[in-house]
């Protein structure tokens, strides 16, 4: 269930975003993930200081809030991020489940501060032949046996 808007959530994402800068931590960017109207997880922009170009803030609070309620999937949760987040963010968003996404600045504030996450939505619209990172299909008919294996397995917990 949504809930309205929380001015006070998105204060929260953006003042750990601001200090993550000032205190030399990381870059501009923070979430915080919402349950209940309660605050479950907060995580902060940790790219150079964990040396992780995965450590994005919402990534980071994703990852704290699956711990803290011991699950994988984030429904009747809500993210709340200093920015627009970028396609990373997005997709793991929805791979967690997450019911809502309220953003501080927009992906356009973000390229005019140096984050230019354009580009990669570019990237994603292109075929896989036109991109600039080349990916190549190799050994699909073995890689498939994994597949299988999984379709098989009587113990997998589907996601």
């Amino acid at each position: 269930m949504l809930h309205k808007p929380s001015p006070e959530f998105m204060r929260r994402a953006i003042a750990l975003a601001t200090e993550n800068v000032v205190s030399g931590k990381g870059g501009p960017f923070a979430a915080i993930i919402v349950r209940n109207g309660k605050i479950i997880s907060e995580g902060v922009n940790s790219v150079t200081a964990a040396l992780d170009p995965t450590a994005h803030g919402e990534v980071n609070a994703i990852r704290a809030a699956c711990r803290a309620l011991a699950t994988f999937t984030l429904t009747g949760c809500e993210l709340y991020t200093s920015c627009e987040p970028c396609p990373m963010c997005l997709t793991a968003s929805y791979w967690a489940r997450i019911d809502a996404i309220y953003y501080g600045c927009s992906a356009a504030d973000a390229a005019r501060a140096g984050f230019d996450d354009a580009f990669l939505y570019e990237e994603l619209r292109r075929d896989r032949g036109g991109r600039s990172l080349p990916t190549t299909q190799m050994l699909g008919d073995q890689a498939w046996v994994s597949f299988a294996a999984w379709i098989a397995s009587p113990d997998k917990i589907e996601y």
